[in-house]
């Protein structure tokens, strides 16, 4: 596991895992909305060649997202992916629990944005995404998986076997 693409729907945990990664194996982590959003929400216009440019490299941990830009470009690059295909029930906890901590607190997320409650009302919003948009990831990740049949897959189906699997992959790494 070198170059790493985490899966998921909006909520799913995608990534707290890279992250635990990160640290885990010592790989770089690169945020995929830290590179999208620019200040005021807006994309920014480098984001699609930061993105070519990291996952060239030959060590990387990063988010399954942003397909109308970057197409299959992560799918083809990575050697493994991890799919945090949670319960919906699960996923929707999570997200409306971020959300709301998010907004209540102002913590800055990427290049000065910060989460209000209105942001609530967009369609694009994680919480509605993730709502409107469970069924239709799923399929589309199982696809990528066709499509890309050399690759590692790892499905996660519980925040249980996510602990399992990391706690796995601590032992390997010692």
């Amino acid at each position: 596991m070198e170059r790493i693409l985490i899966s998921g729907i909006s909520g799913s945990g995608k990534t707290t895992l890279a992250r635990r990664l990160q640290a885990l194996l010592h790989l770089p982590h690169h945020e995929l909305d830290a590179l999208h959003h620019g200040p005021g929400w807006r994309k920014r216009e480098r984001f699609e060649a930061d993105v070519e440019a990291f996952s060239s490299g030959p060590r990387w941990v990063t988010e399954d997202q942003y397909h109308s830009a970057l197409g299959d470009l992560l799918w083809s690059r990575a050697d493994t992916v991890v799919w945090l295909d949670l319960p919906r029930p699960t996923v929707m906890r999570r997200v409306v629990r971020r959300s709301a901590v998010r907004a209540l607190t102002r913590r800055e997320l990427w290049n000065g944005n910060r989460e209000t409650f209105r942001h609530w009302l967009q369609a694009d919003h994680p919480i509605r995404w993730a709502w409107s948009q469970y069924d239709a990831k799923r399929a589309k990740t199982l696809e990528r998986i066709a499509r890309h049949p050399g690759l590692d897959v790892v499905r996660l189906g519980s925040p249980g076997e996510a602990a399992r699997w990391l706690e796995t992959c601590s032992r390997a790494s010692r």
